[in-house]
């Protein structure tokens, strides 16, 4: 269990002063100038001798991803981009960041923003997130006044500009070509790749887009050494992670933890417990509603990091912990995921088109009974047909919680399908 001297966010629950008094008081903004004098090639190797893996979902190392950019600036500026679109369902971590400690987030922008030899950083944040939006820019104004942004940020010569930009609610925007796409002002589509932004991104300019925390949690990587970071969690995992826990728990919430915590440990000690007590489980979604779901038999054992979860068939995504007891009807409730994703698919891509509404239908027959057992297995090579098929990971996201369905609850489905015609033959004979 992760001790309080290691935590990074220690205002996550909003219990003291958001602003830039009360981020100063907790150690924000302390020493950037001197951080910003290591130079470009050692933060990022510092970054990178950390450990730090993306937290947005595919757990890219960060350092390596910074590393990408040009090493000379020429003709076209660099930039940087902050992924707040926090889209997945079961997610909400990104906004406590935001809406607690925004300047964590404003000085991770300003550190990394000079390590990739950019002037500016655009922040795209979810147009639902109206509050979040005015807690954010009203940090930006404080930092500006204060001189940490601007012409000469934080003392330290590097001229800094940090842009805040509201999108409208896509789902698709959350993949980092579609962000860039909208930042442009055109439909939130995402782009073939190559070229990847490091290359032509935001107005054909190098580009890197990292996630709300992955920014967040810079400086204070920086301040206390990547030996510390790297000396929690597990090797290829490490550091703290935000977990959100929704679901049937006692007291759903979010929580900084350290990575490769067992999931039971995670939700028993911060989360209540499942409610009913733990032999009421039924399975939980480990990532967000993207990842496969692991029946009460995995959750027993497994610890909650990229290499354990992607060992198990599914993955840690964006750490949004979705507990099912045994009340769910969990044909139901991949359904509901179904219709999620194919109403945020973009229409781009055929597979992805045509797929998702086309999985969604089955899913709803499959709730009713009203399907053959044989179709089961059609459903299943209908979601490889779209996994890898198209040009951003939503196909994926889409085909992953029904082959997690199939593969741990294929005698529920089955059962209700023998129901179904059961009672078709009931009827017809009155």
């Amino acid at each position: 269990m992760l001790k309080d001297e290691d935590r990074i966010f220690t205002n996550l629950y909003g219990w003291m002063d958001s602003g830039l008094k009360g981020a100063k008081a907790r150690g924000d903004w302390d020493g950037t100038a001197k951080l910003i004098k290591l130079g470009h090639d050692e933060i990022v190797e510092r970054v990178k001798a950390s450990g730090l893996r993306g937290r947005g979902g595919a757990g890219f190392p960060t350092g390596l991803k910074w590393s990408f950019m040009p090493k000379e600036v020429g003709a076209r500026p660099h930039y940087l981009v902050v992924n707040a679109d926090e889209s997945e369902p079961g997610t909400c971590k990104d906004r406590d960041i935001i809406r607690n400690e925004p300047h964590k987030l404003l000085e991770g922008c300003v550190i990394a923003g000079f390590a990739m030899r950019a002037h500016a950083a655009y922040i795209y944040i979810r147009g639902e997130f109206v509050n979040e939006a005015r807690r954010l820019q009203a940090a930006i104004d404080e930092a500006y006044a204060a001189g940490l942004l601007g012409d000469n940020a934080v003392k330290s010569g590097w001229k800094f500009d940090i842009y805040l930009h509201r999108g409208a609610g896509a789902y698709i925007c959350g993949e980092e070509t579609a962000l860039i796409e909208s930042l442009e002002g055109k439909k939130g589509q995402p782009r073939l790749k190559p070229p990847f932004p490091a290359g032509a991104g935001l107005y054909g300019c190098p580009t890197t887009v990292n996630n709300v925390e992955s920014i967040a949690v810079v400086p204070t990587i920086l301040r206390r050494g990547a030996d510390w970071f790297s000396g929690l969690g597990k090797d290829g995992n490490t550091g703290t992670k935000l977990f959100c826990i929704s679901g049937h728990v006692n007291n759903p919430c979010n929580v900084e933890e350290e990575m490769g915590i067992p999931l039971r440990e995670l939700i028993e000690k911060h989360a209540g417990g499942v409610r009913g007590g733990w032999d009421n489980l039924l399975a939980v979604i480990p990532g967000g509603s993207s990842t496969p779901m692991m029946p009460q038999a995995v959750c027993n054992t497994i610890t909650m990091d990229f290499d354990a979860l992607k060992e198990a068939g599914t993955g840690l995504g964006t750490a949004g912990v979705i507990v099912m007891d045994k009340s769910t009807d969990v044909v139901k409730a991949i359904s509901r995921l179904s219709y999620f994703y194919k109403h945020e698919s973009c229409g781009q891509c055929t597979p992805c088109r045509e797929g998702t509404g086309w999985m969604w239908r089955m899913m709803e027959r499959l709730v009713r009974g009203d399907a053959e057992i044989h179709e089961i297995d059609t459903l299943e090579q209908v979601t490889r047909q779209v996994e890898g098929h198209t040009i951003c990971a939503l196909g994926d996201a889409a085909a992953w919680p029904i082959q997690g369905l199939i593969k741990h609850f294929r005698p529920e489905i089955e059962r209700r399908i023998t129901a179904h015609r059961a009672a078709a033959a009931v009827e017809a004979a009155e």
